[in-house]
């Protein structure tokens, strides 16, 4: 299973630091990444983390998913690979 965390719900004054700081009392953060907007830098209120084990990623889920910071509830789970976001052509680009 996988121990790569997607972490919802993030005041959008998180760094990535902070994300990493919350993380490390359920054990060893290998990552953390606050989700940025590609054009105005800011953050877009997620991120995802990567504990060392899933024993410390099941931990970590228990323990903050619904809890509360910076008067935000977290959504903490296991993270999903990322789809293809490729569009084709019957997409929705395709206007008269």
């Amino acid at each position: 299973m996988n121990k790569k965390l997607y972490v919802g719900g993030l005041p959008y004054s998180v760094t990535d630091e902070q994300l990493a700081e919350l993380f490390e009392s359920h054990g060893t953060v290998e990552s953390a990444k606050v989700i940025t907007d590609r054009y105005t830098d800011r953050s877009r209120g997620f991120g995802f983390v990567e504990m060392s084990t899933q024993e410390e990623a099941e931990q970590a889920i228990q323990a903050l998913n619904g809890s509360e910071l910076g008067g935000r509830n977290l959504t903490v789970n296991i993270s999903k690979p990322r789809e293809d976001r490729s569009r084709t052509s019957s997409g929705s680009r395709n206007r008269w």
